[in-house]
């Protein structure tokens, strides 16, 4: 508790300097939600059965000013004290000195590679210079877009899997295991003869032994036959491909609910987690909609949903694609949606919908590209963030056609399914 000394204190130091004081990492882990915010695709958008939906996702300088502004004080980097002290009372100078910090902070994320701007627009020669708000300088702010860079997206990818598994316990990364044993760089088996094709991981001790019972002493040169040759063995280590399949359709946002920003967040700690402990392993991101595409990770913090159906079929047959170009021991599909298909394109590109019930042509059309993952060797695993029964059946029959795995699950744990059901996940047989 403050001591009177301690409230009386006036803080008459503190000026737009104090920003350099501010913990980035911190101020940004507070940002997390504001900076992957989703948004909708278009602006607010007028549906027959659900009304006027959606808002765009405030990328503009001024919105990611008051954002810091309340990070900073919610997180208690700035009490309302030292608020208060800055903007004073009211006066222009107390202002200035607020948003002179707040500048100073924003470039500081610029400075250290978090985040970077588009070029501000430039006032006209003569133009006065309005501070203040509704000023001329606050709606030029309006009018610069920041962007999350790819330091900021991989250091918030960083902080989501830390969250997510620090709900978990503890737990030890490795690699897939496997029931095999193979020659490779970690040594956790038997060392055995070395035959042609295996890795030199010489085990030089059990060599050495070898000579030494062959020829009964060890004079240098050191007379080594090929028989004496032994390998240590290690557990092999399969490596895995992954497409993950976001579902950005109308439903991922209704209801007050963004299912969408969550399932960002996840599909950036799973980018971590393979990055830094599965090297060997891949990571693609497939959005599907009215149709679908890849998007490379750098714009995924930006991808918003927007006023669309569910064309799982398209989703299934480009991530099919991706998977297949890889030479991986596994290939899987990590499928999040809130919603049935509900869209097919046609064989001329036209985009058939149909959001009543589970369209017969549609679920037929669909079916058809999760058997052919299945023939392809591709497991799908499903994670539903609705437990609409037409959603139900649909899973049910993926699952059983690909013998994947299906959880029901909402916003708050889904990334602890998807990475636990990542970690747990071994092979049985590797060809």
């Amino acid at each position: 508790m403050f001591n009177a000394a301690m409230r009386s204190h006036t803080y008459t130091k503190f000026s737009p300097a104090m920003g350099d004081a501010v913990d980035l990492q911190s101020l940004l882990d507070n940002l997390a939600d504001f900076l992957l915010q989703s948004g909708f695709a278009g602006g607010s958008h007028f549906h027959p059965y659900w009304g006027e939906t959606g808002d765009d996702a405030d990328h503009s300088l001024d919105a990611l000013k008051q954002a810091i502004l309340d990070a900073l004080i919610e997180s208690g980097q700035m009490t309302p004290e030292m608020l208060d002290a800055l903007r004073g009372d009211g006066d222009e100078l107390s202002e200035q000195k607020l948003a002179e910090m707040l500048d100073s902070i924003v470039k500081r994320l610029m400075d250290e590679g978090y985040l970077n701007l588009d070029q501000a627009p430039e006032m006209p020669a003569g133009h006065q210079n309005v501070t203040g708000p509704g000023g001329l300088a606050q709606a030029a702010a309006r009018d610069v877009q920041f962007n999350l860079t790819d330091k900021g997206v991989d250091f918030l990818g960083y902080k989501a899997l830390r969250g997510i598994l620090s709900s978990l316990g503890k737990s030890n990364f490795g690699a897939h295991d496997t029931a095999y044993l193979a020659t490779g760089i970690e040594s956790d088996g038997w060392s055995k003869p070395y035959e042609f094709g295996d890795t030199l991981n010489i085990d030089v001790n059990e060599t050495l032994k070898n000579a030494l019972a062959r020829n009964g002493n060890l004079d240098v040169p050191i007379d080594l036959d090929y028989g004496d040759l032994m390998v240590r063995q290690a557990e092999y280590r399969s490596s895995c491909a992954t497409v993950l399949m976001l579902d950005c359709s109308h439903s991922m946002v209704l209801y007050g609910e963004d299912r969408f920003t969550p399932a960002k967040k996840v599909a950036l700690a799973l980018t971590h987690l393979i990055r830094t402990q599965f090297p060997g392993d891949t990571l693609k991101i497939v959005l599907f909609h009215d149709s679908a595409e890849e998007i490379p990770l750098a714009a995924l913090a930006g991808a918003q949903v927007g006023p669309y159906h569910t064309n799982t079929a398209e989703g299934l047959k480009i991530a099919k694609r991706l998977l297949m170009a890889q030479r991986k021991d596994m290939r899987q599909i990590v499928m999040i949606t809130d919603g049935k298909p509900s869209a097919l394109t046609m064989p001329d590109g036209r985009i058939y919908k149909n959001s009543m019930g589970l369209d017969a042509y549609v679920l037929q059309e669909t079916l058809k590209e999760v058997t052919d993952c299945r023939r392809s060797g591709i497991m799908i695993n499903t994670f539903m963030l609705a437990r609409d029964r037409a959603l139900v059946e649909f899973v049910k029959m993926v699952s059983s056609i690909t013998r994947g795995r299906a959880y029901f699950t909402n916003t708050m744990s889904l990334g602890q399914f998807i990475l636990m059901d990542f970690l747990k996940r071994k092979t049985k047989t590797v060809s």
